[in-house]
């Protein structure tokens, strides 16, 4: 009889009932997507809090019960497809079908209060933005900068003499510091774009302005150093016109404030340029619910472990709650304002600093507040995975166009040397600009290669990393390694290159990638000569060969040498090119011939020699490409 029936005490039979077994752990197979993640990478949606099934379904171009199974496989139970969705599980749905996500927030019912503008100074380098700042608030600052120049994207809050406070930015001005300046542009409501009355309009004045209008944010500018002999303001107003900046005084709605930051001339002007800005812009943001905030700044501290300087965007940023930044997830354990202090909490338009990261976020990240550990953790993973799938796929899609460029270049395409790097830098955000700069130098024969870039001081690690790759390590405003680090490199002959000013940094890289690069061939002529005689031997043995012809010279330019190739022109045309068989002075054999001296020479394979013909002496030169360096900052390798 069946084990599935049992016989009861008055003969009948019953179903044996199934005894509970534990659920066995089935792993997660993905649902089968319309389309691959390849199309989609591109895709961005918007997504908020209650979005419904349905909506999320229309959103990423998915069908409803492929969405379905997807929440249900990241641990989120529904019932049906108008249920609303947290967007924290929005988003995990969205990067599993692969799509990228804008998050809305809503203020209805939010308590909204005015705040504080956050002002960006922008301009190129060397114009006196920090000196602006310094004077504004009182300090320093920009005595302290290595080189003298702004490095670093620093923020802080400035009390003005009304009464009011401002948030200010001060942004590099290096060319190689245009990453930093674009989130400086995206995440302030004022940019203040400083001109020097004496310099004029110049590349990264230009390209601030064009930041500006990227991310529609209104501009001030501040005609600096107008207390110099040679300075000329209204020069400065006529060129910011012709690049289509709407000036007040032609009829726009650009203010312009002339100053003078060292001697503190014209800085009530600006503020009260700035706070008319601000209020015609009718600032405010809510107080209230979950916090966003955007991060300008990333370092490693050795003490506090990662940080990240953030201006809070909207909502209240408090301690002890769960963050996403980016990829990293963490709790804050502390909040600080600029000037180092613990604060419990930071409301919009401060910049603070944030302490219990898990890990070191890039800079221009979005912090996003979630309500758990679990949920944080799950978001960040789901992140993690977004990013390295889209990387994946950006790999693929260049190596397959390299590979199509070497098929139709197979034979015009000249060797290219690969040059590893390793970067090491004090902040993300320096991290991220010195990596650029640095691939910004490829050229044709030189392919720069940055195997690995960090922040914090070069380790044992870095060093075993070098070695293993033939790499050379670039530090970037981090301290001296110790001795047994700097022993280890000298031993593994790693180069470690450490350098305080941006200029220094991409002048030392570019002479060493000049070294590396395998150069050129190139024909150049060492010297001429002309025919004044003809001389033929005739009647020689079989042994030394059929009858010679030698043609008696005299070097007008240059240096003749033996083992050069030989070029012979008549009227301008060329007639023969060939290697040189025998070269005599005085009846002697010399390896070379210098110029207003006569000699005898013989081409190989030549008989056709006239008096009054040209003869060049031919030599191969290896060119090494140049590194050029423009007034503007940037720099590039020129072959």
């Amino acid at each position: 009889m069946s084990e599935r029936w049992k016989v009861l005490n008055n003969g009948k039979f019953s179903k044996r009932k199934k005894e509970a077994k534990p659920p066995v752990e089935t792993p997660y197979l993905p649902p089968k997507l319309k389309r691959g993640a390849k199309s989609l990478s591109d895709k961005t949606i918007e997504i908020f809090e209650g979005m419904t099934v349905v909506e999320l379904a229309k959103h990423c171009g998915e069908s409803i019960a492929t969405v379905q199974h997807i929440i249900v496989n990241v641990g989120e139970k529904i019932d049906s497809e108008f249920d609303p969705l947290s967007i924290d599980i929005a988003e995990l749905v969205a990067m599993e079908i692969g799509v990228n996500v804008c998050r809305l927030h809503s203020g209805d019912g939010a308590h909204v209060v005015a705040r504080s503008p956050v002002v960006t100074v922008m301009g190129h380098v060397d114009h006196g933005k920090t000196s602006l700042l310094d004077a504004l608030r009182q300090t320093s600052l920009a005595a302290k900068e290595a080189g003298g120049i702004t490095q670093h994207l620093g923020a802080f809050v400035v009390g003005m003499q009304s009464g009011a406070s401002i948030t200010f930015l001060d942004t590099p001005g290096h060319a190689a510091f245009s990453a930093m300046r674009a989130r400086g542009a995206a995440v302030t409501d004022i940019v203040v774009l400083v001109v020097a009355a004496d310099d004029g309009v110049m590349p990264q004045t230009l390209e601030a302005m064009s930041h500006a209008r990227a991310a529609n944010v209104p501009i001030v500018v501040a005609i600096n150093k107008c207390d110099k002999p040679d300075a000329n303001p209204e020069r400065v107003k006529v060129q910011l016109a012709a690049e289509g900046l709407p000036l007040e005084e032609m009829g726009g709605d650009v203010q312009v404030v002339e100053v003078s930051a060292i001697n503190k001339v014209g800085l009530d002007k600006l503020e009260d340029a700035l706070l008319l800005q601000a209020e015609l812009m009718d600032l405010s943001a809510r107080i209230d619910g979950p916090a966003q905030a955007y991060v300008v700044e990333a370092r490693l501290d050795k003490g506090r472990g990662p940080l990240a300087t953030a201006i809070v965007k909207a909502g209240t940023l408090v301690c002890g709650q769960h963050v996403v930044v980016g990829a990293k997830w963490g709790r804050i354990r502390s909040i600080r304002d600029m000037a180092t202090k613990a604060i419990a909490q930071a409301r919009p338009a401060m910049p603070v600093e944030i302490e219990g990261l898990k890990g070191l976020p890039m800079a221009g990240d979005d912090i996003v507040v979630v309500e758990s550990e679990e949920r944080a953790r799950m978001l960040s993973e789901g992140r993690k995975k977004k990013f390295e799938k889209d990387r994946l796929t950006k790999l693929e899609e260049e190596r397959t166009k390299t590979s199509e460029s070497e098929e139709e270049e197979v034979e015009t395409k000249p060797k290219q040397v690969e040059v590893p790097m390793i970067v090491k830098a004090d902040v993300q955000g320096t991290v991220q600009a010195v990596t650029d700069a640095v691939k910004n130098l490829n050229s044709s024969q030189v392919l720069v290669k940055v195997v690995h870039a960090g922040v914090g001081p070069i380790s044992q690690s870095d060093i075993d990393m070098a070695q293993a790759c033939g790499a050379c390590i670039v530090g970037f405003n981090v301290r001296d390694p110790p001795s047994s680090i700097a022993l280890a490199a000298t031993q593994a002959k790693v180069k470690i290159k450490l350098h305080r000013v941006i200029y220094h940094l991409l002048e030392d890289i570019g002479n060493f990638i000049v070294e590396k690069a395998p150069g050129t061939l190139e024909t150049q002529i060492a010297g001429e000569a002309q025919v004044l005689n003809i001389f033929e031997l005739k009647g020689r043995s079989k042994a030394k060969g059929d009858d010679v012809k030698i043609a008696g010279c005299r070097v007008i330019d240059g240096r003749f040498t033996k083992s050069s190739t030989l070029r012979l022109l008549r009227s301008g045309e060329v007639v023969f090119e060939g290697s040189c068989a025998s070269l005599k002075r005085e009846k002697q054999d010399v390896e070379a011939v210098g110029k207003g001296n006569d000699c005898g020479l013989v081409i190989k394979d030549c008989f056709d020699f006239q008096v009054g013909d040209v003869i060049q002496c031919l030599v191969q030169v290896n060119r090494k490409p140049k590194f050029v360096s423009s007034e503007s900052g940037t720099v590039r390798i020129e072959c």
